[in-house]
């Protein structure tokens, strides 16, 4: 069961603009990390925030882990360059390698959630001497695709597939910022068909208080979904710019933690993570939940991540 955690209670915890690879980060860090305990960074994906982490920082820390967990760029207090190409996930990898630059520690546990999990993924594989361990959250990883990812999608899927439907700068931009709550609480993919029908009346989902709500309503009105979408624009550069990767195996201890109601997996099944994974030590399915696991199933994904933590030694 997930508590909804008061807005006071999350801003308690502090937060400091940190300097990387050329951008600012805002980073909330929680915890003063016991002897011999890798410091654990929360990654988050589309379109979340670090607020979305709010169930899993405290439950970190009190087992002794300093918690690290940035608004990732583009998004909430974070840098928000304009330049689509300041988005692919090898500068993303980059950033989080400058976050520990910044505290003095040679490598973390990173822990990813959606895109969040692309980039953890990504960042074990290109800066594994700075990764102790990885876990992903609903986005498996995957060997690398035999040719650009994009035109892949849309021979399969279609035109209005929402990672196709996003790549035109402006046109997803101006759709979700419409109507911001609409858009975070819509039960569906977001597509063209979408973005054309009358506005929804729904409420939050019973895992999101209306406070909790506000606050992610608050942030995206005033920064919108450019960032975050242009971590789609780059799927294709990326795929070109890791052509070094090709092949490499992913060594650390891992984890993957998905929701058997995501419908991430109609897509993007699980079904070969042991052929990048080496060192896999678990695959856990949520019965019954979706997408945004860390925040509708807290208390299990805490369990989840806690045991896993303890395992490493």
């Amino acid at each position: 069961m997930t508590t909804h955690m008061p807005i006071i209670e999350w801003e308690s915890i502090a937060a400091r603009d940190v300097a990387t690879n050329g951008i600012t980060l805002r980073v909330f860090e929680h915890g003063d990390g016991s002897p011999g305990k890798p410091p654990v960074v929360l990654c988050h994906g589309f379109p979340e925030l670090a607020f979305s982490w709010r169930h899993q920082v405290r439950a970190l820390a009190a087992a002794g882990y300093r918690v690290l967990v940035p608004d990732m760029r583009g998004y909430g207090g974070s840098s928000r360059p304009e330049d689509v190409d300041a988005y692919d996930a090898l500068t993303l990898c980059a950033d989080l390698a400058g976050l520990l630059d910044d505290i003095g520690a040679d490598d973390a546990v990173f822990v990813g959630h959606d895109w969040g999990s692309i980039v953890v993924w990504q960042m074990a594989s290109a800066y594994p001497e700075r990764v102790r361990a990885v876990v992903g959250m609903s986005v498996p990883v995957t060997p690398r695709a035999p040719a650009p990812p994009l035109p892949i999608l849309r021979s399969r899927l279609g035109d209005d597939f929402y990672i196709v439907w996003f790549q035109e700068p402006g046109v997803a931009d101006r759709a979700l910022s419409q109507n911001v709550r609409r858009t975070l609480v819509t039960r569906e993919i977001y597509s063209a068909a979408w973005a054309a029908r009358p506005d929804e009346q729904l409420p939050p989902p019973p895992w999101l208080s209306d406070e909790e709500l506000a606050y992610y309503v608050k942030t995206f009105e005033e920064t919108g979904f450019t960032g975050g979408l242009n971590y789609y624009r780059n799927l294709d550069r990326t795929w070109a710019l890791t052509e070094h990767l090709d092949g490499r195996l992913i060594a650390q201890p891992s984890l993957f933690i998905t929701g058997s109601k995501d419908p991430v997996g109609k897509f993007m099944p699980a079904h070969g993570l042991d052929r990048v994974l080496t060192d896999l030590r678990g695959h856990v399915v949520l019965d019954g939940a979706g997408h945004w696991i860390q925040q509708e199933r807290a208390d299990e994904v805490n369990a989840a991540l806690l045991e896993f933590l303890a395992g490493l030694g």
